[in-house]
């Protein structure tokens, strides 16, 4: 009787993962037949993926097509304001609670985050491994659910702000300075060095979403 729990806990993996990714973009329609070709899951499993992921709005409805949701500038700035939050408070609780072993791992992220300057995919990668494990490092699980979710929905904005010129170093220096204050154990440096990082990746964000498209 635990195989079909565990086909659809990884059909909702696969096909999250893909959104994750830019496998699928907002807009994609996903059609189950495909997606069980694809990910070699029967339909079952994959329909009721497809049923959970509408439920948390990261597909909607087009005609009777389901296609991965986008999100308008409203809705942007609306998760970035609940993200930054979360975020900063997770900074803080971290710099609380995170042990010795918890800090040095963050510090090696950074290090070793550094060596992926160019690539934009592999650092989205890595920033969202880094921004996880302060997550787990505030050792409040309530808090950590809150932030997967709002993680989840981050992946209906398409291209990451890393990808715009010369934001991975600032982003590294912005990494290093969390976690020098995490660290010290100093909670408002933490929560206000976190915040200020969310902050600028918005900034980022919303110049990528309005440059003009015929600027070289």
């Amino acid at each position: 009787m635990a195989q079909p729990k565990t086909a659809q806990k990884d059909a909702y993996s696969l096909i999250l993962d893909a959104i994750d990714s830019g496998v699928y973009r907002p807009g994609d329609r996903l059609v189950e037949s495909e997606l069980a070709d694809r990910f070699g899951v029967s339909r079952t499993p994959i329909r009721e993926a497809l049923q959970r992921l509408e439920t948390q709005s990261l597909l909607t409805r087009d005609g009777r097509s389901l296609i991965v949701a986008s999100l308008d500038h409203n809705q942007m700035a609306e998760l970035y304001a609940v993200r930054t939050e979360l975020e900063g408070l997770a900074a803080r609780l971290a710099a609380r609670h995170a042990t010795e072993e918890e800090v040095r791992v963050l510090r090696d992220m950074v290090t070793e985050d550094r060596q992926l300057m160019g690539d934009p995919a592999a650092l989205a990668r890595a920033n969202r491994r880094f921004h996880k494990m302060i997550h787990l490092s505030s050792h409040n699980r309530f808090l950590v659910q809150q932030l997967d979710l709002v993680h989840r929905s981050m992946a209906l904005m398409g291209a990451t702000s890393l990808a715009a010129q010369g934001r991975g170093e600032i982003a590294m220096a912005e990494h290093q300075a969390i976690v020098d204050a995490i660290a010290r154990r100093d909670e408002d440096a933490a929560y206000k060095a976190l915040k200020d990082h969310i902050s600028v990746a918005f900034v980022t964000r919303l110049k990528l979403e309005n440059r003009d498209p015929l600027a070289t």
